[in-house]
């Protein structure tokens, strides 16, 4: 199972893909956690995608793919994978294609996670997440329940940059939904349902 998520920020995409994993073993290849493991190691691709991503920007194209080449080539990869918030844009689409193509591989489905713009400003500005191990949680969780880290608002949780980041997408990575429909593997479940529920649907959508 090799496949794509698509869907606007806050979507639930990465609920959907921690169960994938759970039940079925492949690779949850997520480049919001890649790109924070780099900023918060201060590594030289972690300070140059630090600015773009505080203000709700695209990190660039090449920071990226050379993230997720690498990641893409480790053991736990080669039975599978879910590739979360990557390709963004159908530039990065096309790399990604060529590139799995060098590597014997092909996608499976691009599996979109659809949720209304005002119900995505909710959820997220309303998100907490733990400095330590990046779990998430409601405004009232002080304390992390996983590793007993602080719980704080991440910038690009806070409304302002939520408008942004939600038009960012609008621009740059919806025409993905119309780039995998032409190519027959775009999968589209409701995500503003039930977390069961979408599970549900997203294990039809991909025959599993």
């Amino acid at each position: 199972m090799n496949i794509v998520l698509l869907g606007a920020p806050g979507a639930g995409k990465g609920t959907q893909a921690q169960r994938l994993v759970a039940d079925f073993g492949v690779a949850h290849i997520s480049t919001g956690d890649l790109l924070r493991a780099a900023v918060k190691a201060q590594s030289e691709l972690g300070v140059a995608a630090k600015k773009y991503m505080d203000a709700g920007e695209l990190v660039p194209d090449q920071l990226v793919i050379d993230l997720v080449k690498e990641r893409l080539a480790a053991d736990d990869a080669q039975k599978g994978f879910i590739l979360d918030g990557f390709p963004r844009n159908t530039t990065q689409a096309v790399t990604l294609d060529t590139e799995l193509s060098a590597m014997g591989r092909e996608l499976d489905g691009a599996l979109l996670v659809d949720v209304p713009a005002e119900v995505i400003v909710d959820r997220l500005s309303s998100r907490r997440t733990c400095r330590d191990c990046g779990y998430t949680a409601g405004p009232d969780t002080q304390t992390c329940p996983k590793c007993s880290g602080e719980m704080y608002q991440r910038d690009d949780d806070k409304p302002e940059t939520i408008k942004n980041r939600l038009d960012v997408y609008e621009k740059n990575t919806s025409p993905l939904v119309e780039y995998y429909r032409g190519q027959g593997i775009l999968k589209v479940v409701d995500g503003n349902r039930d977390i069961d529920v979408v599970y549900g649907d997203v294990k039809a959508e991909l025959g599993l």
